[in-house]
């Protein structure tokens, strides 16, 4: 396509796109004017309990087994419900499509006839709940003749199409974007969109496809194009992945190239930019015994293909130093290890939702080897691996721990090492009131010169530019009281509020940038709000944060607004 073309073609879906737009803003005016007439009520109860039923362990000892299984899938609005029976609810429930039964019944790891077991419907209410075309998922009992079990299974869908607008500022940077996506295309789980977005590093055109269980099977693909003002992207992917604890094998595959300008920043400017044309290609395979004795071993192996180069972007600032090609050819082994340790709760990372917590102590390494008779540029180990660990006391107070490596070992020297960690605290000191206090860091070794490790308000520093500081390594640390209230105005989502200090850091020279300027420290509020009825974001941040480092290049006040998946 030449750039004549390209540039009308832009314009042409720019112009779709701002139809798109306007027609949203009237749909939300019409929204608001009729919600002003509901009232506001409590978070909705949790599922009842099931009268009648043995316990858990008593089906299962006494050798029970799946009977009827029967789902419950609830529109969007509850229309039995009053304060929801609204003529402008009434109408989002008969234009949306609801989920398919045979939707749901795919995510299902159990069947009629199959012993019950208890795990696999909690597991199943995990999967089930993962899907953004649902807002949530239960399975209960709800009969038992002496040796079947008849459960139900109840979900509640989100309104899956979005026609409209996005805006969020962080780091005194705009982002926006105008799309038309669904993500439940005719009640099937399908997700297509097409969206225009612009950010700080590009203005991009996307048309995108998700099929997570292709013709109903475990099968799922992704594919993916876009046009950008500074390249392009190609994208597809087919997999069959360890959907259950219990899955003994998965398979899969990924292509995708892209062509773009990138950034390097200092001080929230950018400082140089260049070129980067990126091949990428992976085929994998994997194996496991299966959940044994609480947890999973899984064996993966793969062989992938990396080609980067890099070159002088014409029209941007030149690069201070050009990064080098690099071209990785290699396979790879890898084992994972998963314990079976999952709890619920809710009012915790988000608001007005079932959340499930991994417990679990886990790992994952992966070990492959780079060598120039594959057709490397060099011969060279790579290495990537994480942890998590979990500890509960008091039945109030939570520390989650994480950790990951990732880097290659070339002529017995590292090269792109990064060792980043992160701890989060939680206590729960009432209800509706969670403390929580997080520290996290980045350490690196000769790191590629086309990454860098950045602080700023783009990633935890909220009261700074986004990508402020840069070094060869950083700390961040936070604190936040989190305030969870019972306000569902309108019946479209919950409330909540923050009162938040962040400090941080970075230390030592990245491949451009200016030395680090010590610690930095910010103080703030914010206004969190819970989406009850949309697939798209759990959780709208509206911030203000007040730098406490002050420079004549730093606004007294910064204003972030942003849809984050967590508080």
């Amino acid at each position: 396509m030449d750039a004549g073309g390209e540039s009308d073609s832009m314009s042409c879906i720019r112009e779709v796109a701002a139809i798109w737009a306007v027609r949203a803003a009237l749909l939300g005016i019409l929204i608001a004017a009729d919600a002003l007439h509901l009232a506001t009520a409590q978070t909705p109860p949790p599922p009842e309990a099931r009268p009648g039923i043995p316990s858990d362990a008593e089906l299962e000892e006494s050798g029970a087994v799946i009977g009827r299984i029967v789902l419950n899938i609830a529109n969007i609005f509850n229309e039995a419900d009053p304060r929801e029976d609204k003529a402008l609810y009434r109408l989002a429930n008969r234009l949306h499509i609801k989920t398919r039964e045979d939707t749901v019944r795919s995510q299902l790891l159990f069947k009629t006839g199959d012993r019950y077991d208890a795990r696999l419907l909690q597991e199943t209410e995990r999967n089930l709940r993962a899907l953004d075309y649902l807002h949530d998922a239960h399975i209960r009992p709800f009969a038992y003749d002496g040796q079947h079990v008849d459960v139900i299974i109840t979900t509640r869908d989100v309104w899956s199409l979005q026609p409209g607008i996005s805006f969020s500022r962080k780091g005194g940077a705009n982002e926006g974007s105008v799309e038309l996506e669904e993500e439940n295309l005719f009640g099937r789980g399908k997700d297509i969109s097409l969206s225009w977005s612009q950010d700080v590093q590009r203005e991009s055109i996307l048309l995108r496809w998700r099929d997570r269980n292709v013709f109903q099977s475990r099968w799922q693909s992704d594919l993916a194009y876009s046009i950008n003002d500074d390249g392009r992207l190609r994208q597809i992917a087919v997999d069959r992945p360890f959907f259950a604890l219990d899955t003994r094998w998965s398979a899969g595959g990924a292509l995708f190239d892209f062509t773009r300008v990138d950034p390097r920043y200092d001080l929230g400017h950018i400082v140089d930019e260049f070129r980067h044309d990126q091949s990428f290609a992976e085929i994998r395979g994997g194996w496991s015994a299966g959940l044994v004795k609480g947890r999973v071993l899984r064996w993966i192996s793969g062989f992938t293909y990396d080609d980067n180069e890099f070159s002088i972007a014409p029209g941007v600032v030149a690069p201070v130093t050009l990064p080098p090609d690099r071209k990785l050819v290699y396979p790879w082994v890898g084992i994972s290890s998963i314990q079976d340790k999952f709890a619920t709760t809710e009012n915790f990372n988000k608001i007005g939702r079932t959340e499930d917590l991994d417990y679990g102590t886990n790992f994952s390494l992966r070990i492959g080897w780079a060598d120039e008779s594959l057709g490397s540029d060099r011969n060279a180990a790579i290495i990537s691996g994480a942890a998590h660990s979990a500890l509960e006391w008091d039945g109030s107070q939570t520390l989650f721990l994480n950790t990951a490596i990732n880097g290659r070992l070339e002529s017995g020297s590292i090269a792109n090492g990064i060792l980043a960690g992160d701890a989060r605290y939680y206590w729960r000191w009432s209800p509706k009131r969670v403390f929580y206090a997080g520290a996290s860091g980045v350490a690196s070794e000769a790191l590629d010169p086309e990454n860098q490790i950045q602080l700023g308000g783009d990633n935890g520093l909220r009261g700074y530019p986004l990508r402020y500081q840069t070094g060869s390594s950083r700390a961040l640390f936070t604190v936040e009281q989190r305030f969870f209230t019972d306000w569902f105005p309108f019946r479209l989502f919950y409330v909540g509020a923050a009162v938040f200090a962040d400090v941080g850091r970075t230390w030592g020279h990245g491949s451009v940038g200016a030395p680090s300027l010590g610690w930095l420290s910010d103080v703030g509020i914010g206004l969190r709000l819970g989406n009850a009825r949309s697939g798209f974001g759990s959780v709208v941040h509206i911030d203000i944060a007040f730098p406490l480092n002050t420079t004549p290049d730093i606004d007294k006040v910064q204003l972030l607004l942003e849809t984050k998946d967590t508080f």
